[in-house]
């Protein structure tokens, strides 16, 4: 919603800058993507590697009892 306000505003002000904001948008977002899914995969890994780093310790501290 915020942005819709934004780019009414940006409407009203210069609208030819609006315009051409409306039709980049979804190429830019095409162009993002990749890095999008590269971010989710490194986080996956790291994760994972936390998670097998800080398994020991949690196998020796045992059940959590809450």
């Amino acid at each position: 919603m915020v942005k819709f306000i934004l780019w009414c505003i940006l409407l009203v002000l210069c609208w030819p800058l609006a315009l051409l904001a409306l039709i980049a948008y979804p190429f830019v977002w095409l162009l993002l993507l990749p890095f999008r899914i590269l971010g989710i995969a490194v986080d996956a890994v790291l994760q994972l590697l936390w998670a097998v780093l800080t398994l020991p310790a949690r196998i020796l501290r045992g059940p959590s009892r809450w």
